[in-house]
């Protein structure tokens, strides 16, 4: 009987003494790519964005916007259940750590999404972008967002390389105040002043337009900027 039970418990600790006699795992790395990982399944592994509509492009976004949404979205301002919870307990210093990282990365832009629009309506998108509409007091997006709409320092990002139904999503969010900008919030008055076809235009032809060869924003304005607000 007890030469069964010691069999027993060698047989039952056999398939085990591998795993105790190996080696204690390395740890993870103590580095901010690390750190970050959480956020690859949705916006890759570089902040490059996925082929998710609603998962946009961080990287080489100004550091200043970055770390405004990154609040916006732990002090609820900004609801997005995921990035509320993932962000709920996260110091400010440590969100300017996140946003700085990001905004040091610069993987390639995908290429440009096939317009679904006529020409007409990529005209009108183009127009309004470029060149606004006095009449509304609608500014060009290019005013605020960059001559190449790469963004703007400190904290206006780049509107190349992200997806048309991003876009209209972030209009509409501004329209309805669902999303909301630091005072004086500009992308909400603005947003009630476009048509359904004005954003539709506008998020087709950013979408349609391929990444300039230099993709760093451009320097903060000197000049009052055509909308006000550099936190949108």
């Amino acid at each position: 009987m007890r030469n069964r039970i010691v069999f027993l418990i060698l047989a039952l600790a056999l398939p085990w003494a591998p795993l105790l006699a190996a080696p204690p795992a390395e740890p993870a790395p103590d580095t901010m790519q690390a750190r970050v990982m959480g956020c690859a399944a949705c916006h890759g592994a570089h902040g490059e964005g996925t082929d998710n509509d609603y998962f946009p492009r961080l990287a080489g976004k100004p550091a200043g916007y970055l770390f405004n949404q990154l609040v916006a979205f732990r002090d609820g301002s900004r609801s997005y259940p995921p990035m509320n919870y993932l962000l709920a307990y996260l110091p400010d210093a440590y969100l300017k750590q996140i946003a700085e990282f990001f905004s040091q990365q610069h993987p390639p832009y995908p290429p440009p999404a096939k317009a679904t629009v006529d020409a007409a309506t990529l005209a009108l998108g183009k127009s309004l972008v470029m060149n606004g509409d006095s009449k509304r007091n609608v500014p060009a997006c290019a005013d605020c967002h960059g001559g190449t709409l790469t963004g703007m320092q400190p904290a206006i990002p780049g509107l190349v390389g992200l997806h048309p139904n991003y876009i209209s999503a972030q209009l509409g969010a501004f329209r309805y105040g669902t999303r909301r900008a630091a005072a004086p919030d500009c992308m909400h008055d603005i947003a009630t002043r476009l048509a359904d076809r004005d954003i539709t235009a506008i998020a087709a032809w950013l979408s349609s337009q391929p990444a300039p060869a230099d993709t760093t924003p451009a320097a903060a304005s000197p000049l009052p900027l055509a909308c006000g607000s550099v936190h949108n």
